[in-house]
């Protein structure tokens, strides 16, 4: 049975749920008075924003040390899904920016022990452009209807379309996949080009899957001869369901950090990469094919 918590961290029919140790009957759950950090409610579901992980598991669960809970209890999920009506967790979703700092390890090994320890659903975004301020409610609200589709789908006679493959009219007028969260991002690079502010006025990309670690999708457009904007996104879905392909997501959520940073384009200065570096990276990437779910599909992109 899930519990609600009031302010003091008591059950609501009286048993003490203040924070112990090794207690098999931990779960993420919303606390009492959590809605006033609500971002959205959409389909019987609500988004609820920057809650701690201590917030939402109320005791160190059974296995984990009580150091691991101390670095992992402080962290902040970005944004918190749960039922408009009850208080469990459907699942989380942080944006981190890239980093190797041997500390920011250590906190995202340990945040991972309690997710799992308490079955915490939760997809990590990498991106270094992808923020939860500006990014975070458009992309969950993308999540919540792509999962809806997903279920509403499933066990039908008829092969259904994906989510990420329904045709519609585009905002520009016209006619593709409208749940390409890139479709925008395609558009405003054709029109940076015909406004001579682009090189090519083609947004390339892929996404590829590692074995056993998370889904990477790139994208880059072509600003200077021989000079690209680009992007590269890691989701790492842990215990979560996107309800579309995870590598086509990643690939798609480079193709919005590319279209934010062309509309940025005449106030910030970007840092370009040089076409022949990028292409290195590729050819990199395709000496790596034994290590990714369905091999390398990108050998075309190889070519000098």
């Amino acid at each position: 049975m899930i519990a609600i918590l009031d302010s003091g961290g008591r059950r609501q029919d009286g048993v003490d749920a203040t924070m112990t140790s090794g207690d098999d009957s931990s779960t993420a759950t919303i606390p009492a008075g959590a809605a006033r950090g609500d971002v959205l409610v959409r389909a019987g579901q609500r988004v609820h924003a920057g809650l701690r992980l201590a917030d939402l598991v109320r005791r160190r669960p059974t296995g984990l040390t009580a150091h691991q809970w101390n670095i992992a209890g402080r962290e902040r999920l970005d944004l918190v899904v749960s039922a408009v009506d009850g208080d469990h967790v459907e699942f989380a979703v942080e944006f981190r920016p890239p980093s190797s700092d041997p500390s920011t390890r250590r906190v995202e090994r340990a945040t991972a022990a309690v997710t799992a320890a308490v079955g915490l659903p939760v997809l990590r975004i990498v991106s270094t452009t992808l923020n939860a301020a500006e990014h975070g409610p458009g992309i969950v609200t993308y999540l919540l209807d792509a999962r809806r589709y997903a279920e509403g789908a499933a066990g039908t006679d008829v092969a259904a379309v994906g989510f990420r493959d329904i045709v519609g009219r585009l905002p520009d007028g016209r006619t593709g996949a409208v749940n390409d969260l890139g479709a925008l991002a395609r558009a405003d690079a054709v029109e940076a080009y015909v406004a001579r502010r682009l090189a090519d006025p083609i947004l390339r990309g892929l996404h590829v899957r590692w074995t056993a670690g998370p889904a990477e999708g790139w994208a880059w457009v072509e600003v200077r001869p021989g000079e690209c904007l680009v992007e590269r996104v890691s989701l790492h879905a842990h215990r979560v369901s996107c309800g579309v392909d995870p590598a086509r997501l990643a690939e798609d959520l480079a193709a919005l950090a590319i279209g934010d940073r062309l509309r940025k384009l005449d106030a910030d200065i970007p840092i370009l990469v040089d076409r022949a570096e990028l292409l290195g990276d590729i050819r990199r990437l395709r000496e790596r094919r034994d290590e990714l779910v369905d091999g390398f599909a990108y050998d075309h992109l190889c070519q000098a």
